[in-house]
């Protein structure tokens, strides 16, 4: 057991459904418009059980987001830490916030996420992607209500 009674399989097994959510394939159209899903069970395991889920899990799935996905090695591991760690030293605050201005949190820390992904890309000389890249954070925070009810199902929050 890990943090407050959250298991290390139930940490593991959402980060690979996200995972598995973030890299299967799907059309131009809809992929679009898909969240990214590890980031959003990233914040919520640092947001609600800092202990379980903090910095570690963000950086491990981050490799291995950046593996499948063919990024430069480390780019979303960094990413994805810089939005953990943002995540673990506010969790108090936005835990005690409605749904709506957790959701505002997760579209912020969305865009520090996908600012931090462009910066890298552009610095690496990757192609950078269309400006309907923001996009992802936009639907990643009108997401946010369902997946604190989805994991919130699994876990006791307090």
């Amino acid at each position: 057991m890990s943090g407050r009674g959250e298991s290390f399989l139930l940490l593991a097994l959402t980060a690979l459904i996200g995972i598995v959510a973030s890299v299967i394939p799907l059309p131009y159209w809809l992929a679009v418009l898909r969240p990214a899903f590890v980031v959003l069970v990233v914040l919520y395991w640092s947001t609600m059980a800092p202990q379980a889920g903090g910095i570690a899990l963000a950086f491990c799935c981050g490799l291995i987001l950046d593996v499948l996905s063919g990024a430069p090695l480390g780019e979303h591991a960094l990413a994805l830490a810089l939005v953990s760690y943002l995540a673990i030293k506010l969790h108090l605050l936005v835990r005690a916030k409605p749904i709506f201005e957790q959701s505002l949190f997760v579209f912020a820390a969305l865009m520090v996420y996908e600012t931090m992904l462009w910066l890298i890309d552009g610095w690496s000389g990757h192609p950078l992607t269309t400006p309907l890249r923001w996009l992802r954070a936009l639907t990643g925070g009108l997401l946010w209500p369902v997946v604190v009810g989805f994991l919130g199902r699994f876990h006791s929050p307090r």
